[in-house]
């Protein structure tokens, strides 16, 4: 008899089964991401909610930015804005990414804040 290796998915489901784990797993993917969950229903049938987070408005954007990460809580709300509609465009994992390049880009500069040259810097490093 050949043993075949189970997936992750059989081991996140053994994981949730058993008892002694207390565990609670969430699932964090783009579009599309419920699709291959629901493609193992074994899986897919212990999954509690499915909840689809749309991109934040520009409003959102000045309201949760500076208090997600310090670099930004300093930073001039038109610049906030300017990165949004030049880079993150309301994504959060977007901004989690310009985050780190803009902390990396005012530890090499020495500067206190975030502007539109470092910004526009930034811009250049993300994928």
């Amino acid at each position: 008899m050949k043993y075949s290796k189970p997936s992750s998915t059989e081991y996140f489901r053994y994981l949730w089964d058993e008892p002694s784990t207390r565990l609670a797993i969430i699932f964090v993917g783009g579009a599309g991401c419920h699709t291959v969950l629901r493609r193992e229903p074994m899986l897919s049938s212990r999954i509690f909610i499915w909840q689809h987070f749309p991109r934040l408005t520009p409003s959102e954007v000045l309201d949760v930015i500076p208090l997600f990460h310090p670099i930004w809580a300093d930073t001039d709300p038109d610049d906030i804005t300017f990165a949004d509609q030049h880079a993150a465009h309301g994504n959060f994992r977007a901004w989690a990414q310009l985050t780190a390049h803009t902390r990396t880009a005012l530890a090499r500069t020495g500067r206190p804040r975030a502007d539109r040259e470092l910004l526009r810097w930034a811009f250049s490093r993300l994928a």
